[in-house]
């Protein structure tokens, strides 16, 4: 099972804006306790519906990610991601996860934390601007539709 995780968790692979993904949970060893393998694959389905929800985003928008979308489905990506790391480090010694396989799967998790943070920094300036855009429009309907008569100097030039 280790040796299936650590190959799909290979950051090389271009899953879904460099997530790398951890699907295909093996069956265990024999000398891997089946909690193990029950506790990690839950968490694994976990991970992977996430990483296909965003997959899902970009191909709806052809290959841009929509921000308010992504930034949802980013963060709980992280929330799982963060369990599986916890969950990685607590049982390193029981399930005989090597030490190598927890500092891949935190270098692909500080991956998607860069992202999540920018798609969520995104969806902020997005609302910021439709915001702007509404009290454009709303100025602009209250003055009959003209826009705003820019005021000129007074007084001696």
């Amino acid at each position: 099972m280790i040796v299936r995780l650590a190959k799909s968790l290979r950051l090389g692979a271009a899953l879904c804006f460099g997530l790398a993904c951890a699907a295909s949970v093996a069956p265990a060893r024999a000398q891997q306790p089946s909690s193990c393998q029950a506790d990690f694959q839950r968490l694994a389905q976990q991970r992977m519906a996430y990483i296909q929800r965003l997959n899902a985003i970009g191909k709806a928008g052809k290959g841009k990610i929509d921000p308010m979308a992504a930034c949802p489905a980013a963060r709980a990506l992280l929330g799982v991601e963060n369990n599986m790391l916890a969950y990685m480090n607590k049982n390193k010694d029981w399930c005989q996860i090597p030490d190598q396989l927890i500092a891949q799967f935190q270098e692909a998790r500080s991956r998607n934390q860069t992202f999540a943070t920018q798609a969520c920094a995104a969806a902020v300036k997005f609302k910021q601007m439709m915001a702007q855009q509404k009290a454009a429009q709303e100025s602009a309907a209250a003055n009959g539709g003209a826009p705003q008569a820019i005021k000129l100097p007074t007084g001696p030039l």
